[in-house]
């Protein structure tokens, strides 16, 4: 491989700052307040919506989010072994970077539910918020066991890069077909590792310019091939068009769009470069990633509170939430997007200090790294499996703070 250019990749980041934003604002989207009978309910605005699924074809950009984290997360890695850091110590400052910032949204997360429930809010208002609440943080597990995995993909990658992505990628493709064609739907739920690692390592060829290196006629094909395969499979019924309906359990649709991304990205990364040195470009890509594990774990804490705020104007003034899809609710979304993205911004300028704060001396034990990430990954999946409580929230954060302690020296 070729020695690594100095500085940061910016029309990389600007890609990472694009994803973020996406995600906010599609959640902003989907966060909605209806008025029923028994009172207010939280809703999914876009559950059974015809506009939708199409949306969801621009908007489902969590393969690029891991083709990115792989391409970045690829050359933080060859750059520390220059500077010759170990494997351990990577694995460290990625279980600091990405926890760090979640004992604090978690723990807030727990306080707020015991203070709903003191206040006497119906019991079913607080599970729905604490559901929603944890939604979002399969996002945290599955990225965190793909960045403690990179060392060891990236060493297969050098060895033999085609082999190491095919092998996932038809790990990937095993899984699928037993689930669908045995039914073992439960077993879908290992390409969670499969289909999220499959796109890591499709960033490995981004970062060392494999894929860059191909003919612009090839990129183009692949492209396209994916684009096909993805249409196809969504007429046949093989698929969900809803690519969101795609991530639980992750399914070969989110593959092929990733390679189609991946190939768009790698066309336009000229542009992209360009675009990410213009001033205000740089400013906002550069806010937010500084900040993205911040954005991305109190966006959702944020977009409660907007609902919750909603739910209490309306019970005390008597006016009435548009209905979602309807022309009223169409007309205040502009509204309810940029407030959902100033708070958040807001949000993440003010707490952002544990995902910036300078990691301490790591651990030199390859052991206490992976049973930190073990305990990393035990208490999020607690927090997914088990829905947000005050109970599960106190017990996610112990398992953070062991995580945190153990990669300390």
């Amino acid at each position: 491989m070729a020695p690594l250019a100095p500085g940061r990749d910016t029309g990389i980041d600007l890609v990472r700052a694009f994803c973020v934003v996406v995600v906010v604002l599609l959640h902003a989207l989907m966060a909605g307040v209806t008025l029923g009978e028994a009172g207010p309910e939280f809703v999914n605005a876009a559950e059974g919506a015809p506009w939708f699924a199409p949306l969801t074809w621009v908007v489902q950009i969590m393969p690029l989010f891991f083709v990115v984290g792989g391409f970045a997360g690829s050359i933080a890695y060859r750059r520390l072994r220059e500077r010759g850091g170990t494997p351990v110590a990577f694995i460290a400052g990625r279980v600091h970077r990405l926890l760090l910032p979640a004992v604090l949204s978690i723990g807030t997360a727990g306080v707020g539910l015991a203070m709903l429930v003191v206040s006497g809010v119906p019991s079913e208002l607080v599970q729905t918020a604490g559901f929603r609440f944890g939604q979002p943080l399969w996002f945290l597990a599955v990225f965190l066991l793909c960045q403690a995995l990179l060392p060891a993909l990236i060493a297969a990658h050098d060895r033999a890069p085609l082999s190491s992505i095919l092998g996932l990628a038809t790990a990937a493709v095993v899984i699928e077909v037993l689930r669908a064609v045995a039914g073992m739907e439960a077993i879908g739920f290992l390409n969670l590792a499969f289909v999220w690692l499959t796109l890591q390592q499709l960033g490995f060829f981004l970062a060392d310019g494999r894929l860059g290196a191909l003919s612009h006629r090839t990129r183009v094909i692949a492209g396209l091939g994916a684009v096909s395969l993805l249409a196809g499979s969504f007429l046949t019924g093989v698929f969900s068009p809803d690519l969101i309906e795609n991530l639980n359990p992750p399914t070969l649709a989110l593959l092929l769009t990733g390679v189609a991304q991946t190939a768009l990205l790698s066309l336009l990364r000229p542009t992209l470069t360009r675009l990410s040195t213009r001033p205000r470009i740089a400013a906002v890509a550069g806010f937010v990633t500084a900040r993205t594990m911040t954005v991305y774990l109190w966006h959702m804490p944020v977009l409660l509170a907007m609902a919750g705020a909603t739910a209490l104007l309306a019970m005390s003034t008597g006016l009435v939430p548009p209905e979602p899809s309807s022309a009223g609710w169409w007309l205040t979304r502009p509204l309810w997007l940029g407030m959902a993205a100033a708070l958040t911004a807001v949000a993440a300028w003010a707490l952002a200090a544990g995902e910036q704060r300078r990691m301490p001396p790591p651990t030199s034990s390859g052991l206490r790294a992976a049973q930190a990430v073990l305990a990393g990954l035990a208490g999020v999946v607690l927090l997914l499996v088990a829905s947000t409580t005050v109970f599960t929230a106190t017990a996610a954060v112990l398992l953070l703070v062991v995580a945190l302690r153990r990669i300390r020296r």
